[in-house]
């Protein structure tokens, strides 16, 4: 399988949506699809994204005239792009829970995205990963980091040019790219091969999983994968494997996975960032999973579709088959 086709497989990847980039400059053009009907805003409040449903959450989409009769100005609203000849928009709501009480049906709220991802189907998750990316990427770059005065949107909100037209510095939306990355080692003596998972500070003391780490300036890929499992865990990785990416707008990351070959299996924890690594069989993944002493990456991640991809190359059948409903 191309690397193409396995990020498509990723929670958030896999959308159908037309970005419209030659569109983004026409003003007229945006002024004509935000006075359509037709036209969809996804609302997006403190980062999180309307749904409605409890078992099966829906998103929750509004029409321009829905948001100008709550109050809000749609001339904020930032072009995601077109799908079956439908404009979508994001625009981010200010303003307390009681003042968006008109926009939110009944029995619908605001939740996160990452609880509410494994369950929406690939566009409509990538669609509202998108969203919440670029709004977050809007309250952050307000004002210039150049000069100081503030910022206005241009280009569909794709570009935010600073106010003082000494400076007029463009701002263009970034994300931060970061690695993850599977290690595996093979035991010594015909031993079964192991994967090495961590905990991090702070998270429930049975769960695992793949380590991880932003990337540096100047800095490969590659590079970087190397450098994060040795701090982390004093494994020296001898060879590093690309397989797919991952859009992980929690706040504004994309996720890069690997696999890797460690060259030594003695773990030694160097900046404190985990507060426990380990080896496991495939074995001992399932002993932990049925004893519920372990707990893997959710599966909207790509640190659990890592972990999934080397367990279903074994021979114990599908993780999927062992996770605890």
């Amino acid at each position: 399988m191309d690397h193409f086709r396995r990020s498509t497989l990723n929670y958030f990847s896999a959308g159908g949506l037309d970005r419209a980039t030659l569109l983004r400059p026409r003003d007229e053009w945006l002024h004509e699809r935000l006075a359509d009907p037709a036209t969809r805003i996804i609302p997006v409040w403190q980062s999180r994204n309307l749904f409605e449903g409890d078992n099966v959450p829906r998103p929750v989409l509004l029409s321009p005239a829905q948001l100008r009769a709550g109050g809000f100005d749609c001339a904020e609203a930032i072009l995601l792009g077109t799908y079956a000849e439908v404009a979508y928009f994001a625009l981010d709501l200010v303003g307390d829970e009681a003042s968006l009480s008109p926009l939110i049906p009944s029995g619908a709220g605001f939740r996160e995205l990452r609880d509410a991802g494994p369950l929406l189907e690939a566009n409509a998750g990538s669609m509202l990963a998108y969203a919440r990316a670029i709004t977050y990427w809007h309250v952050r770059h307000r004002y210039c980091g150049d000069c100081g005065a503030a910022t206005r949107a241009a280009e569909g909100g794709h570009l935010r040019v600073c106010s003082d037209a000494a400076c007029a510095q463009k701002h263009f939306p970034r994300t931060d790219p970061a690695i993850i990355v599977l290690v595996l080692h093979q035991a010594a003596n015909g031993g079964e091969e192991r994967c090495l998972l961590g905990r991090q500070v702070g998270w429930p003391e049975t769960l695992y999983s793949a380590v991880a780490g932003f990337v540096e300036p100047g800095e490969s890929l590659e590079d970087a994968v190397v450098r994060e499992v040795a701090e982390e865990t004093g494994i020296a990785v001898t060879a590093a494997h690309y397989c797919s990416s991952q859009p992980w707008p929690f706040p504004s990351a994309i996720m890069l996975g690997f696999t890797a070959i460690a060259g030594n299996d003695v773990i030694a924890r160097h900046d404190q960032e985990l507060a426990d690594a380990r080896w496991f069989t495939r074995g001992e993944i399932v002993a932990g999973l049925g004893s519920r002493q372990l707990r893997v990456a959710r599966r909207v991640s790509i640190a659990y579709r890592l972990l999934e991809d080397w367990f279903d190359a074994g021979n114990l059948g599908p993780l999927l088959r062992y996770l605890p409903d």
